[in-house]
């Protein structure tokens, strides 16, 4: 009969994969990118996210990305007025 006052001990084995090189991790998943991504260092708060975002901002992309994504928002708050039914007439002068 077991004393039950001690628990079972895990028993523990010496795995390794069968293709495995030796090289790292072999069960850490990383993708080929990660490491050229500024979004993938974990920021924690609020502030340390608005920074990484600003400093995001202040690289030079691409010019192009700008202008659509410009036309993009300006089409979709022109939608937005007009689903709500707001009188885009004042912003004509007759």
């Amino acid at each position: 009969m077991r004393n039950p006052l001690k628990l079972r001990k895990n028993r523990s084995f010496e795995y390794s994969p069968r293709y495995y090189k030796g090289e790292g991790n072999p069960y850490k998943i990383e993708h080929k990118l990660d490491k050229f991504r500024s979004t993938v260092q974990t920021n924690r708060g609020i502030k340390n996210k608005f920074t990484s975002a600003m400093d995001d901002l202040k690289n030079e992309g691409d010019k192009n990305m700008k202008l659509r994504f410009l036309v993009i928002v300006a089409i979709l708050v022109l939608l937005f007025l007009i689903i709500i039914d707001f009188d885009l007439s004042i912003f004509w002068t007759s």
